[in-house]
């Protein structure tokens, strides 16, 4: 197990060192904002806004297209795994034309998206103003946005964390240095700028975009031409996508896409269901969801190592190295775990009061603690699974999993609330918060336990079976 733990790691840790810079891009765009109320017409308030819910908009929308990393980087994997560098440079190809036709599509319909958006995100007219001007701005970003997924994906599909890993910091330290200067203006020796304001902080983004584009297409040419030696060119894009495997490149995509669609069904629901109980149960249901949120930036690291060992297992035929892989995995997902139980157990209210100052706010997101130490558990589990399957490229069945979760989301719910004496129209805000952290819980466990049952039929399948292996189905059965 020690080559398989320096292998997890070696994997894991540049994935964390990147996503911790993520938040930083957030934080530094909202102070941003925060700091041009007094430069134009616009409220501090509604500057605010207006980039939490343009940045929200963008989230929702290019989460749909997750599947160009995940579906990219188990492909990628199993060529690695079988030393087909040709179909690696062909899975790239049909990857980026993806990615392009895709953003192109974006950019086609961003007024109708944004039309449809505000039928159901209620906000000011000033915040609406300034999140529509954001928002064209910065689509404008969506070939470079859509295309460094397909780079990630490629990069760590071949075992190579490191190169995402600089991409992604030149895309969020740029981010939020252009996007400072460029909204607020810089005054340094003999350099005087004024900057633009709130428009500025939308360019910053997309400036960041395609430098950190420039930078992955860098990477590929200097540290992979050897190796595709012609495997990969930029006019295969369109051709790539003809036979059998493009069509299961496409069918691979598609499973994925929908399985993103029922995420941010759960993630929507969470969402609107709490407004409806009032402001301060939205606040605190957003206070805790970001604390949930704030350990996968860790365990994301966990799921990209066991992505790429999974899939180099199973395109090397190797069982055993799949069993190690999972194994290997969910110890270091235990690890974090009981990291994340401490933290919960005692940081949680510090963290709230870092979110928050508001007494009241912090009082009711405070009552709900328990849950989010119990969250981890599930949680830590079900990403590293997400791994596993993804390497696979088993994307029928992460698809099944999340059918099954979401209904059991929402079915939760309304058992909860139902068996605490509310009805669908007047939800109790507490009770209703306690229900849908319950329902988040068991779209965790059906996540789990759908993809735990199904690996011996679904996955290690895959890896091929050798004689001289126990045919034992269970990876964590030692």
């Amino acid at each position: 197990m020690g080559n398989i733990n320096r292998d997890i790691l070696k994997l894991a840790v540049p994935s964390i060192l990147a996503n911790v810079t993520v938040p930083l891009v957030g934080l530094v765009d909202m102070a941003v904002a925060g700091h041009l109320g007094t430069s134009g017409p616009f409220e501090a308030a509604s500057l605010i806004g207006g980039i939490a819910i343009g940045t929200m908009l963008f989230d929702l929308m290019y989460w749909n297209f997750g599947f160009l990393r995940a579906g990219t980087g188990g492909l990628v994997a199993q060529a690695y795994g079988r030393d087909d560098m040709a179909g690696a440079g062909k899975i790239l190809s049909r990857a980026l034309g993806l990615a392009l036709m895709c953003s192109l599509f974006l950019i086609a319909v961003q007024v109708l998206f944004v039309k449809g958006a505000f039928l159901v995100v209620d906000c000011s007219q000033e915040v609406r103003e300034l999140a529509t001007g954001y928002f064209y701005i910065r689509i404008w970003a969506a070939p470079a946005t859509l295309s460094l997924m397909a780079f990630k994906g490629w990069f760590i599909g071949m075992q190579d964390a490191v190169s995402p890993m600089v991409t992604d910091l030149v895309v969020n330290l740029l981010n939020a240095a252009v996007s400072i200067v460029l909204a607020l203006g810089i005054r340094a020796g003999g350099i005087s700028y004024d900057g633009i304001g709130f428009d500025g902080i939308a360019w910053g983004t997309v400036a960041a975009q395609y430098s950190g584009l420039v930078t992955a297409a860098a990477i590929l040419l200097l540290k992979y031409r050897r190796r595709l030696s012609g495997a990969f060119a930029v006019s295969d894009m369109v051709s790539s996508f003809a036979g059998k495997g493009a069509r299961e490149f496409l069918s691979l995509n598609l499973d994925l896409f929908l399985r993103s669609l029922c995420l941010i069904c759960i993630y929507i629901g969470f969402t609107t269901i709490a407004a409806s109980c009032g402001d301060l149960a939205l606040a605190a249901a957003s206070i805790l969801m970001k604390l949930i949120m704030l350990f996968s930036y860790f365990t994301d690291g966990f799921a990209y190592a066991g992505e790429a060992l999974a899939g180099k297992s199973i395109g090397a035929q190797d069982p055993e190295s799949l069993r190690m892989t999972v194994r290997g995995v969910f110890n270091w997902s235990m690890v974090l775990t009981a990291a994340a139980i401490v933290l919960y157990a005692s940081g949680t209210v510090p963290l709230v009061e870092f979110l928050s100052d508001d007494d009241v706010v912090t009082g009711a997101a405070g009552k709900y603690v328990l849950w989010l130490m119990v969250m981890p558990v599930l949680g830590c589990a079900a990403f590293a699974w997400d791994g596993i399957y993804i390497g696979a490229a088993a994307a029928r069945s992460m698809r099944n999993a999340m059918l099954l979760s979401t209904v059991s989301f929402f079915l939760s719910f309304f058992i909860w609330t139902a068996a605490a004496g509310h009805n669908s129209d007047t939800f109790a805000g507490e009770s209703a918060i306690h229900g849908l952290l319950f329902g988040y819980l068991v779209h965790l466990a059906v996540r789990v336990i759908y993809l735990h049952c199904r690996f011996g039929r679904d996955v290690l399948p895959l890896a091929g079976r050798k004689t001289d292996l126990p045919q034992d189905p269970d990876p964590l059965q030692k």
